[in-house]
């Protein structure tokens, strides 16, 4: 066993091999194992206890795909594959005994499925139907009614406006040289067309129980901007659900015979979210950048992001928090242990780094000789708690949990502050709590329609008074747009005489303000104005005029009254707008 990657434990130091949560148990550089996190599946492949590690081994350079299967650090068995895995599950086919489940690899159009580590079952996609277009087309080259030059422009014309995409022959023949096409088009033209799609991820989803042996459908997400639900036992198309675009990440939770949900994260930067009997998605999550893992812990869901951040989801769509990661996402996986009820997410980074998150708070890292490209945690061999890691370079790190290791949250990391878990100190239900709760109860119905009359007469009031102030023109603001005026009133003095300033304002954006009157209506035994009524001069836009005036108090009887300013145009009765100004007290009078 060689040891070679070192873990740092809950904080941001280094942690020495004493005080680490994980053991080193295997690590080999040139394990030359190449594949992604959706391609590696932790199963009792024979029914004796002894978990084995399925691996869709993509190959260097994406050539000669295989599907390995490893037992400890060696490879139990190899073998080729017709085209790349896309993803790879163990499933429960049958609730009969034993129970030993099933192995499926996605691979092109095709799902492979094994039992006992034996070609058991091939499902393949449905054939798509074909450009009627290009199905012309092909029929005339048969025909000899075109030459290959002209087949060649006319489904170039097809590929970039017709909206059903062109099939895989039609594609290779538009890629060949002049001195190609003929020989192309003498071979296949009697063969018929076909349009196949290819798988692009897949997940399981339990049939009818939620327990970790019951029976799990295989769901299928396809090229086609589709999502197939398949039966564990006929491997019949189930239902079949459409999505805005190409799927790339796939979770399912619940039970396809009671209630089940689907998440995919597509292409287009979006996830979207499809219930039991919805054909078209639920809810739809738009993401600012193209998504690169989504795992579901319960009912949230954490995406990561090519922007090196991870999001976190409500099922219905609600963003919960964020947090930033300091290096590219490269990988996501889901850590499940199930001794202490712990389900974290698990992310691999383009710096060598492997973090652990639970919610927000960052619980372990471990740093790798080279960046981790695929994730898995799960039991291994006899062991509950293991980590599986492949590497960039082809390489195979794996790592143990210690049964005594307990995840902390890191010191100085983001998360809920402590006193969110101490209990509040509710007062006990008094007697008179507990008769007004038993009152709104029984009388909930009258409580409720009192309040909404109440309401509906305030209201009416309310616009009552609105109309009024509009007719009569009582507001310092005019209603109107064709005059747009604002009238502020300020008195000064102590008495018996007073100074009353009008601030005068027009609050047009161009146009100036002409032919302006303004009238004072007062009790003529309490006050006298030298100038009741006067005219106003040319209000410049914008500018606030002082229109200054006197007001003396005949009374010595130490009472007050209301003046009226009203603003008028000249030939019009109706005054533009108004303000009631309350007079103080004459002090020189009542001293006197």
């Amino acid at each position: 066993m060689a040891s070679g990657s070192g873990d740092s434990a809950g904080g941001r130091g280094e942690s020495t091999e004493v005080n680490s949560k994980w053991l080193d148990a295997h690590y080999d550089p040139m394990a030359n194992i190449h594949t992604f996190s959706a391609c590696l599946a932790l199963a009792d492949l024979h029914g004796d206890g002894e978990y084995k590690l399925v691996v869709g081994d993509l190959g260097p350079n994406g050539r000669q795909p295989r599907l390995k299967v490893l037992k400890g650090p060696s490879v139990l068995t190899e073998s080729p594959l017709p085209a790349l895995p896309s993803a790879a599950a163990a499933f429960l086919m049958e609730p009969h005994e034993p129970r030993t489940p099933a192995l499926a690899l996605a691979s092109g159009p095709c799902v492979y499925v094994y039992k006992n580590l034996r070609p058991y079952f091939k499902f393949s996609l449905p054939p798509l139907p074909p450009n009627p277009l290009e199905q012309d087309l092909w029929n005339q080259a048969k025909e000899d009614r075109i030459d290959p030059l002209t087949l060649k422009e006319m489904l170039e014309g097809i590929r970039e406006k017709a909206e059903v995409p062109l099939s895989s022959q039609s594609l290779r023949f538009l890629h060949l040289e002049l001195g190609e096409m003929e020989a192309f088009v003498a071979q296949h033209k009697t063969q018929p067309i076909r349009r196949q799609t290819v798988i692009t991820t897949m997940t399981i989803l339990k049939k009818n129980l939620a327990d970790e042996d019951a029976v799990s459908c295989l769901v299928l997400g396809t090229e086609n901007r589709e999502l197939l639900v398949l039966d564990p036992e006929a491997f019949t198309v189930l239902t079949k659900m459409n999505l805005p675009s190409v799927p790339v990440f796939l979770e399912a939770s619940g039970q396809f015979d009671v209630e089940f949900w689907l998440t995919a994260a597509c292409r287009d930067g979006n996830i979207y979210i499809l219930r039991r009997d919805c054909k078209r998605p639920k809810y739809c999550i738009e993401l600012s950048a193209q998504p690169v893992g989504l795992v579901r812990i319960h009912k949230t869901l954490v995406v990561g992001s090519t922007q090196d951040m991870l999001h976190s989801f409500t099922h219905k769509g609600k963003k919960l928090w964020t947090v930033p990661m300091p290096a590219p996402i490269l990988t996501m996986s889901l850590l499940e242990q199930r001794s202490r009820g712990l389900q974290a997410v698990m992310a691999g980074l383009a710096n060598g780094e492997m973090r652990i998150y639970r919610d927000k708070a960052l619980l372990n890292i471990i740093r790798t000789p080279d960046a981790v490209t695929s994730l898995c945690f799960g039991r291994y061999g006899r062991e509950d708690n293991t980590l599986i890691m492949t590497t960039r370079g082809g390489g195979l790190v794996i790592k143990i949990l210690k049964r005594t290791a307990v995840f902390g949250e890191g010191a100085g990391e983001a998360g809920p502050p402590p006193a969110q878990a101490l209990r509040l100190n509710v007062p006990r239900k008094t007697r008179l709590y507990v008769d007004q709760t038993l009152r709104e109860r029984e009388a909930g119905t009258a409580m409720h329609r009192a309040f909404q009359m109440d309401l509906y007469l305030l209201r009416l009031r309310a616009a009552r008074a609105y109309v009024q102030a509009l007719e009569s023109s009582l507001n310092p603001v005019s209603a109107t747009l064709r005059e747009p005026l604002k009238l502020h009133a300020v008195v000064q003095g102590l008495g018996p005489t007073f100074k009353l300033t009008l601030h005068l304002q027009n609050t047009s954006a161009v146009r100036p303000a002409m032919g302006l009157l303004v009238s004072c209506l007062y009790n003529e035994s309490l006050y006298a104005l030298p100038r009741a009524f006067f005219k106003v001069p040319m209000l410049v836009p914008g500018l606030s005029y002082p229109l200054e005036t006197f007001v003396e108090c005949l009374s010595d009887k130490g009472i007050s009254d209301v003046i009226k300013v009203l603003v008028l145009r000249e030939g019009q009765s109706a005054p533009l707008l108004s303000a009631h100004i309350n007079m103080p007290v004459s002090e020189g009078l009542v001293a006197a």
